[in-house]
Parts: C-alpha cells; sequence; structure tokens
C-alpha cells in the first residue's frame, strides 16, 4: 500500500490540480502519447485506435483520465469509492494490467515536470507520487 496521502500532500495536490486547470485533458494526453512510446506493450489495450500523436482517440482517452483524476482529486478521502466504476471496468471489461496505471503514472510526473519545473520541486513530486501512487492501488484494488 502506498505510504498515507498526508494534509500537506493533499493541499499540495489540489493546489497543483487547480494550477493545471482546463489543461489537465492536454497533460493526460501528452502523458498517454509518453506512455504509448516508452512502453508499446501499453498499446495493445487500444488495437481499435488511431495513436498517432494528436490523434482525435488518444486525445479523447487523455480526457477520459484527466477527468478520472480530477474527480480522485476531488475525492481524496475516499479513492476507492470515487474510481470503484472506473476499477472494474478496467479489472473486468478491459483487462487492463494493472502495472500499466503505474507507467502512465510515471509518465504523468514526467509531463508535468516537463510543463511545470518550477512547481515539481521535490516535496511536491513526492506529494503527487502518493497521490498517483493511491489513484492505481485504489484501481487494482477491483481486481482479483
Amino acid at each position: 500500500m502506498a505510504m498515507a496521502l498526508s494534509g500537506a500532500d493533499r493541499a499540495a495536490v489540489r493546489a497543483l490540480w487547480r494550477k493545471l486547470g482546463g489543461n489537465v485533458g492536454i497533460y493526460a494526453t501528452e502523458a498517454l502519447e509518453r506512455t504509448f512510446c516508452s512502453f508499446p506493450a501499453t498499446k495493445t489495450y487500444f488495437p481499435h485506435f488511431d495513436l498517432s500523436p494528436g490523434s482525435a482517440q488518444v486525445k479523447a482517452h487523455g480526457q477520459k483520465v484527466a477527468d478520472a483524476l480530477t474527480t480522485a482529486v476531488a475525492h481524496l478521502d475516499d479513492l476507492p469509492g470515487a474510481l470503484s466504476a472506473l476499477g472494474a471496468l478496467h479489472a473486468h471489461s478491459l483487462r487492463v494490467d494493472p502495472a500499466h496505471f503505474q507507467l502512465l503514472s510515471h509518465c504523468l510526473l514526467v509531463t508535468l515536470a516537463r510543463h511545470y519545473p518550477g512547481d515539481l520541486a521535490p516535496a511536491m513530486h513526492a506529494s503527487l507520487h502518493k497521490f498517483l501512487s493511491h489513484v492505481t492501488s485504489a484501481l487494482a484494488s477491483r481486481y482479483g
């Protein structure tokens, strides 16, 4: 299990999310593209998608990822409940390897560090990493 999110972690993640504003979908899309490029095995879940950078399908899925993360930020006290249906979808219908959530999380950290280098100081990086680890754990809790 990931380390608990402290009050400072929660505040940091919420503050960063406010700063990202309407750009979360852009960054989630870039993180997806980075994931597909860096970890080609992740492409196997999208055989029907045009996975070229900038494709409408990747952008649409990036927005879905962004919306799920925004929901998670709004429900930091109950991530398993907030992400239950999404976890079940990925576990039972889509059968996504939960390790791929970690790969996407890593690529999202890289993407945000690239766009917000001044904001991703070590403490913020640690808070965001913990948050994404909790999201991954909440999604993976529906497996089994």
